[in-house]
């Protein structure tokens, strides 16, 4: 399925003459594929975290957002796709307009994805997510090592765990999103919102 047909849903959901986020063009793929972790103040205030697969942006909405804990097992609930160029995406998503608020870049950079059989042979990283456990290694500002998304049976498969491995207890865990800077602008949402007069 191409990344037009995949950002259907993406796309239907928004009123691109109201709000700024990108209505998505094709994208290219470099030598690694991409990742995001935005801090989204919507109806309720949350993590969106999104690795690039192919020509999208996989989604996944997180409550309590990604923790450098190993301890630490994150719901991740799975949201429509979204176009590479979201990655870059700050601002106020106007009231009334699907996911209203304001977003920051909370952390960005690249993965490698680490997925193999049970006979030690890579598999490919989107088929590893079909089946419902992917591994991968984060190279963020923020976020860094290895880290695996799980889907969990009994929610209607739409319930998923991101968990850092290793063991002990981390260093970190989730900052406090209010007072969290854009790995982008330096920025807080407070500051993203009064800059857009949100």
């Amino acid at each position: 399925m191409g990344g037009s047909d995949r950002l259907r849903e993406y796309r239907g959901k928004r009123d691109f003459g109201r709000t700024r986020e990108p209505e998505g063009r094709p994208g290219t793929e470099g030598e690694r594929p991409r990742f995001v972790v935005q801090i989204h103040d919507a109806s309720t205030l949350h993590f969106d975290f999104r690795l690039q697969v192919d020509d999208v942006l996989k989604s996944w909405s997180v409550p309590k957002g990604p923790s450098a804990d190993p301890q630490d097992k994150r719901l991740a609930v799975p949201t429509e796709d979204h176009p590479l160029e979201y990655e870059e995406f700050e601002g106020v998503i106007p009231r009334g307009e699907y996911g209203g608020g304001t977003v920051i870049v909370g952390d960005h950079g690249t993965y490698e994805p680490l997925s193999h059989d049970r006979r030690g042979r890579p598999v490919d990283f989107a088929a590893s997510l079909e089946r419902g456990h992917a591994t991968f290694r984060l190279s963020g500002a923020k976020l860094r090592g290895e880290y695996a998304l799980t889907r969990f049976r009994g929610q209607g498969d739409n319930a998923w765990l991101l968990v850092k491995a290793g063991r002990g207890r981390g260093r970190g865990g989730t900052p406090d999103p209010r007072r969290a800077r854009s790995a982008r602008s330096g920025r807080t949402l407070a500051q993203v919102a009064a800059d857009e007069g949100g």
